[in-house]
């Protein structure tokens, strides 16, 4: 069964795009079917892929333009992509008269569930209509954080977003999991942040840890993800093992949890 997850954080440069990608590559290489969908209008996840020409995307599809299969991109890397391109950023503007514009991508993506075993949305660093959709077409939620102060300001209000929406348009809607993201353990602060998660969060926070990581950082600028510019880094271990501790977690638990 296509479990569809939201990637999201309202708070810009938490590794939201890193996230996306450098999964979406770990669980294709164990073998796993995998869509990316670029939902953020700068196209980083898109660009990150080494795309760079896109003719029909991800706007295409919410303007039904376009159907979802046919925009979809093969790429070598490990993925499927759904991509963005500059257009996307009028989309909200253009979507706020249609009818049912909050589920315009939960209806374009029914004919791609059962292709794929994981479909992963990057979502802006916003909580706007596209994020919306997002939420709404998703089974899940996986929160990329830094562990800081403002963090944790910016985790509750998404957290409330969540709420609403489980409460309003999809109440199946659970928390994957929060990921610690571009961690220092020699930041005091950041491991007093860790602690705060650990004990609020418990099992809905991820064991695997991503380290803050020069190679991470290079690799979308070479359009690959990490495991394909530099795998034996910390960053591309460290994403393997996240995609080892998803693959447990359905085998163990195969229903998210709730937000609380």
């Amino acid at each position: 069964m296509t479990r569809v997850i939201a990637v999201a954080n309202q708070k810009g440069g938490v590794g939201k795009t890193t996230t996306s990608i450098n999964l979406a590559a770990s669980l294709g290489e164990r073998d796993q079917r995998v869509l990316l969908i670029d939902l953020d209008p700068q196209g980083n996840a898109t660009m990150g892929s080494g795309v760079t020409d896109v003719k029909s995307g991800v706007y295409d599809v919410l303007l039904a333009d376009a159907d979802a299969a046919s925009a979809v991109m093969r790429l070598s890397c490990g993925y499927d992509l759904l991509a963005a391109h500059a257009d996307l950023s009028g989309a909200e503007l253009e979507l706020a008269s249609v009818a049912h514009r909050e589920r315009r991508l939960t209806d374009a993506l029914t004919p791609l569930r059962g292709r794929y075993d994981y479909i992963y949305i990057d979502c802006p660093p916003a909580l706007n209509l596209l994020t919306v959709n997002a939420l709404v077409a998703a089974d899940a939620v996986l929160i990329p954080m830094q562990c800081e102060y403002y963090a944790l300001e910016g985790l509750t209000a998404l957290l409330a977003t969540i709420r609403r929406v489980r409460g309003s348009l999809n109440p199946s809607l659970t928390i994957e999991g929060l990921l610690r993201t571009m961690f220092d353990p020699r930041n005091s602060l950041a491991v007093e942040v860790s602690d705060q998660l650990v004990h609020h969060f418990g099992n809905q926070l991820f064991q695997t840890v991503i380290p803050r990581n020069v190679r991470l950082a290079e690799a979308p600028s070479h359009g690959k993800p990490v495991i394909q510019y530099d795998r034996l880094s910390r960053g591309a271990q460290a994403y393997l093992a996240l995609a080892a501790e998803i693959l447990a977690r359905e085998i163990s638990e195969p229903a998210g949890e709730s937000a609380s």
